[in-house]
Parts: C-alpha cells; sequence; structure tokens
C-alpha cells in the first residue's frame, strides 16, 4: 500500500462518516445549468458529488483511492436508486486513471498533504485530457486555510492559486476560461467555530 493509499484509506476507516453527503456548493452552482452528460468525478469520497450529478441525469464515474470511501457511496447509491447511474472505480490517480472521455470533469479540493511534488499538476493534465469535445474542466480548491487555523495550521501545505493551475495545464486555443475567481465562504470547524475560507474556482471549456 502506498503513503498515500494508507493515509486516505485511514482517514476514512477511522470514522463513521466524513463528509455530510452533500454536494461540494461549488459544484451545484458551476454545474446546475449544464445539460447532463458523462461526468468523471474526481477524489469522490463517499460520493455526495456523483450522487447529485447522477440524481440530474448525469452518468458518472466515480473514483477514489480509498476502498472504504467508494463502499459507503456505492451503498448510498443503491438504497436512494442511482447504482445504475454511476460507476465506482479505485484508483491512485497518480498512477492510473480511467479510460474514455467525459462531458464534465470535475476536481473538487483535490489537495493531499502526502502527495510528491508534481502529482496533483499530473493528476490536472490527465484531467483536461479526458475532457470531451464540448466539455467542462471544473477544478474547485482551496486558497487558504480557514481563519481559525491560519494561526496553526494543520500541516506545512501550499494552496495553488488560479495562475498555478492554468500554467501548469499549459492549455491551447481549443480551451476557453470561462470561470477564474476566488471566493470567501463561511465555515464552521469540527469543534463547532465559525470562520471564512478563501476557495479558487476554474471552469475550462474544450471547443
Amino acid at each position: 500500500m502506498t503513503a498515500t493509499e494508507e493515509f486516505w484509506e485511514t482517514f476514512y476507516r477511522d470514522r463513521d462518516r466524513v463528509w455530510t453527503g452533500k454536494a461540494n456548493e461549488l459544484l451545484v452552482r458551476e454545474v446546475a445549468h449544464l445539460e447532463p452528460g458523462t461526468a468523471l468525478d474526481l477524489g469522490c469520497g463517499e460520493g455526495g458529488d456523483a450522487l447529485w450529478l447522477a440524481e440530474r441525469g448525469w452518468m458518472v464515474t466515480a473514483v477514489d483511492v480509498s476502498t472504504t470511501a467508494l463502499a459507503r457511496g456505492a451503498a448510498r447509491a443503491t438504497e436512494v436508486g442511482l447504482a445504475a447511474r454511476i460507476d465506482w472505480q479505485r484508483h491512485d490517480l497518480a498512477r492510473s486513471f480511467p479510460a474514455g472521455s467525459f462531458d464534465l470533469v470535475s476536481a473538487q479540493f483535490l489537495h493531499s498533504s502526502v502527495a510528491a511534488e508534481g502529482e496533483r499538476e499530473g493528476i490536472l493534465a490527465r484531467a483536461a485530457e479526458a475532457v470531451a469535445a464540448g466539455g467542462v474542466l471544473l477544478v474547485v480548491g482551496h486558497a487558504e486555510w480557514a481563519s481559525f487555523q491560519r494561526h496553526n495550521p494543520p500541516v506545512e501545505y501550499r494552496f495553488p492559486t488560479n495562475a498555478d493551475v492554468l500554467a501548469s495545464l499549459k492549455l491551447d486555443q481549443r480551451w476557453v476560461v470561462e470561470v477564474d475567481e476566488s471566493v470567501e465562504r463561511e465555515v464552521i470547524s469540527p469543534e463547532g467555530e465559525h470562520g471564512t475560507r478563501a476557495d479558487i474556482v476554474l471552469r475550462l471549456r474544450r471547443s
């Protein structure tokens, strides 16, 4: 088991449930108006985004490195009658990647403190290659630690900027940048402390 596999499997296995089960709000904002087609959800976790997309008519390939997270997502999909619309696949994205092309490729908060240098950039480059003509690559990530973490961050980590992501992708003239922004959201810590956090949003369309 690689360091990435061990880290994320422990992350999910040591908790009964990690996430709320709801879709990421910035995914909802950027995708709700799109015509459903095929979607690739990278780092799907327990499947909140994949389930939301499937409910709206998308055929989803949901990918994560954690077997525990995928099993939870698949169980929930079966419970709500969406199992036929979601293909759950286990990948360590630095080493293997789902086959095919997709109308939407979504990378939501694809951060990892145990990733090797350049690993995230390589994964996002593969993500761009997987976007079908006319499709969308949506990258959402944290821009900084939450306000209540900034003076005592959990780990040393440099959050990529929008400019960093765009530079690493080396996009050609086939691509149009539709959204390039930073947004600030209200967040609550596990201990109930209220604060804010800035996130980056990139929505890129391939012609």
